[in-house]
């Protein structure tokens, strides 16, 4: 019975070594997860913030002025406020949510708006490669 000693060291050690991995892979998940919110977060600020310079503008705004008729990623060429307004838009979501960010105002004719922010999301646990936030509000 001498080496029974050594034998529950041996397992001891090794539902350590199990539980210390498992610790590691929730801390990775955490990581993961937190850097996706982030982002999500930083969508919701990216939408509120267009819809004050569309509010700031009210009466284009109102009319269609701001509306793009597809996703757009690339930002325009700033040649009076409303393209200004829209590139730094654009520009600011591809700063905070990466290269592949894309931004979308629609249906702004009226009173209601809809904007719409879409970005890679891939890092994620269970994340997509084209992550979309649409918030719908009145000017």
């Amino acid at each position: 019975m001498a080496g029974v000693g050594l034998v529950e060291v041996l397992v001891a050690v090794t539902i350590l070594a199990v539980g210390l991995l498992g610790i590691a892979a929730m801390q990775a998940t955490a990581l993961r997860n937190r850097h996706s919110a982030v982002e999500r977060s930083a969508a919701v600020v990216q939408t509120y913030a267009i819809l004050e310079r569309m509010r700031a503008n009210y009466d284009v705004a109102a009319n269609g002025g701001y509306d793009l008729a597809a996703m757009t990623c690339a930002p325009p060429t700033a040649s009076d406020l409303v393209t200004s307004d829209l590139r730094d838009w654009i520009l600011a979501l591809k700063d905070g949510l990466g290269p592949s960010a894309c931004g979308q105002v629609v249906d702004c004719g009226g009173e209601d708006c809809r904007i719409i922010v879409q970005w890679d999301d891939a890092r994620g646990t269970g994340g997509s490669t084209t992550q979309q936030l649409s918030t719908e509000t009145r000017l």
